[in-house]
């Protein structure tokens, strides 16, 4: 590590202090992430991440969201994990032809949460190290206006930007429909300019080439170029963590 960033760790370690909070649990992998976020301010940091803290606690009081609680969203077989790219990040494909705007907004974000914990614990190996990152694959194939779900795609986004920082390595648009390129517009609005600049739209016969190397075969769904079968979420079973 850079004499910059462990100044900036102690820093931030001392700011946190100062709000009334603790990095004690957190290792610097995970603190780093908070700092990277905040372009290496210590107090912005440190803000950020007892803003985290304080929704950790509330939010996800036992410290998972139970398959039971977002049954709802799991029952649509919506979202697959299909193990580690290349870069050894965790691939989860979405399906927006499978998705419907949720009427219960509470039971959506939980669901969000789920997801999210759910990716990028299948990283660990053994333990978490805090710096794990995931790929995400939106696939609008065969998608209408029923699916389009502006409001659920702008939450997604904003906890990854919020309670997420640094955990997404990519995320690949593939098969935008024409009625869709507004409604990205106004998406792309509630996004900082360090996660828009990890959004690839996939679109010509290049970016298909660099979007399957990067996910490699191995991994990548059959119907997107690769040679593996898609993996429903609910059907994937974590190994154990240790503490």
């Amino acid at each position: 590590m850079e004499k910059t960033q462990e100044i900036a760790l102690t820093e931030m370690k001392k700011s946190v202090q100062k709000l009334g909070s603790s990095t004690e649990k957190f290792g610097d992998p995970t603190l780093m992430r908070f700092l990277i976020a905040r372009s290496m301010d210590p107090d912005k940091a440190a803000k950020m991440f007892v803003q985290w803290h304080k929704w950790r606690a509330s939010f996800v009081p036992n410290g998972f969201v139970l398959d039971a609680e977002v049954k709802d969203e799991l029952d649509d077989r919506k979202i697959f994990l299909q193990g580690l790219s290349k870069d050894g990040y965790p691939v989860m494909v979405v399906k927006a032809s499978k998705h419907f705007p949720s009427k219960d907004q509470l039971q959506f974000k939980k669901f969000v949460v789920h997801l999210l914990d759910k990716t990028i614990a299948s990283s660990f190996r053994g333990k978490e190290i805090g710096n794990e990152k995931m790929i995400g694959i939106l696939d609008l194939n065969q998608m209408s206006y029923k699916n389009i779900d502006a409001r659920g795609l702008i939450t997604g986004f904003q906890f990854l930007q919020s309670y997420y920082p640094e955990r997404l390595a990519k995320c690949f648009i593939l098969n935008m429909p024409w009625f869709f390129v507004s409604v990205w517009r106004m998406v792309s609005r509630f996004l900082d300019k360090a996660t828009q600049e990890k959004v690839v739209i996939v679109t010509s016969e290049e970016e298909t080439k660099n979007f399957i190397r990067e996910i490699g075969e191995e991994t990548l769904p059959e119907e997107y170029g690769g040679r593996a079968k898609l993996v429903p979420l609910q059907d994937v079973i974590l190994a154990p963590v240790e503490d």
